[in-house]
């Protein structure tokens, strides 16, 4: 039998404690070191930021809803004040989350997301899946898991220590629900659409993930990415990022720029399902993380997405004689299958002809 050890390197922060330089599997080509990538100037033009509190409101919602649209058209993300998460809230559970990523391997593992150390799995503690010999690696370890729908929750992969980490995870999950559907409202009015459109689009069976990334320090940033530049697949993330701790970079109109440390503000980006509904007018930023060479860096991503059974197609409200459909109708597990393809390589599936509509 073929010796497959490659599906499975070391969890990187075991590896970090013991190597002077990253593998060469880890490494990225010369003319994608991230070093050598043009960034934004010193001082880029701001992420736009959007207070959720007027968004919705009587008085301001039009305003802010302009300035949302605007995001989402030239940013495809953007920053939220107000959001009504209790700032201790946020900071007890990245706090929860470094203690986990803290504690003996041993105990970490208890919350693996390989079957019989060899069979991957989305959930749990690990790697992210490696799908051939010559993939590219990324500089982080992660601890995914599902959280809705909420009687779907694998709780054998969620960590029992530190003992407060799942009432924490749970109240913060109900906030993100509360937060994704006001802005998916938002959204879909801007759009000039039934402002019910987008969460219509949700079901029961709808998931949402909770990612937390772990990059531990890396001796060499100048050529290894913390996470490859890629888009998300489904429709809304929302991250709450390390308030210490930078790394994060957003490609706008071909140059990266620097998404600045923002203590208890959350950054919101759509993914591809929403630039697909939206027929391109909104865009699926493509983003990245650059290591750091002495600090660690924590985030947690909130992926919301729909039911793999979901057809997804530009509204047909926005479609006319002159704007014709961009993108084919797909079921959502068909995307992410493809979109997982891509992300191994480094590319992207909304970008492909596999999803352009033919005329």
């Amino acid at each position: 039998m073929a010796n497959e050890s490659w599906k499975i390197p070391m969890l990187v922060q075991e590896l970090a404690a013991k190597v002077q330089e990253p593998p060469s599997r880890y490494v990225q080509p010369e003319q994608q070191h991230p070093v050598s990538l043009v960034v934004g100037a010193e001082k880029p033009e701001a992420i736009p930021v959007i207070d959720l509190s007027r968004l919705l409101a009587a008085d301001g919602a039009d305003e802010e809803g302009s300035k949302l649209r605007l995001a989402l058209q030239s940013w495809g993300l953007f920053l939220i004040d107000n959001h009504g998460i209790e700032t201790s809230l946020m900071d007890d559970l990245i706090n929860a989350s470094r203690e986990f990523f803290h504690l003996p391997l041993e105990e970490k593992q208890k919350c693996s997301n390989l079957i019989d150390g060899k069979h991957y799995q989305v959930e749990g503690y690990g790697n992210d899946p490696v799908a051939s010999k010559d993939q590219i690696l990324d500089w982080l370890d992660r601890l995914h898991l599902r959280v809705e729908p909420e009687d779907e929750r694998n709780l054998v992969h969620w960590p029992e220590h530190p003992n407060s980490f799942r009432a924490l995870l749970h109240k913060y999950t109900l906030n993100c629900k509360r937060i994704k559907d006001r802005i998916l409202w938002a959204m879909a009015k801007s759009l000039g659409l039934d402002e019910d459109y987008i969460v219509a689009q949700f079901s029961g069976k709808a998931p949402s993930f909770a990612r937390f990334n772990y990059y531990p320090p890396c001796p060499r940033p100048d050529i290894v990415f913390g996470a490859k530049p890629h888009s998300d697949g489904g429709v809304l993330t929302i991250l709450l990022m390390d308030k210490d701790v930078g790394g994060l970079q957003v490609l706008r109109d071909g140059v990266w720029h620097n998404v600045p440390t923002s203590p208890h503000r959350l950054l919101v980006n759509i993914g591809d399902f929403s630039e697909i509904m939206s027929n391109g007018i909104f865009k699926s930023p493509v983003h990245r993380v650059v290591t750091n060479m002495g600090k660690e860096r924590i985030s947690l991503a909130m992926f919301h997405g729909l039911d793999p059974e979901k057809e997804i197609e530009p509204a047909t409200a926005l479609l006319h004689e002159k704007q014709l459909a961009r993108y084919r109708k797909i079921k959502a597990k068909v995307y992410l299958a493809g979109f997982y393809e891509h992300f191994c390589r480094g590319t992207r599936f909304i970008d492909s002809e596999d999803l352009r509509e033919v005329a």
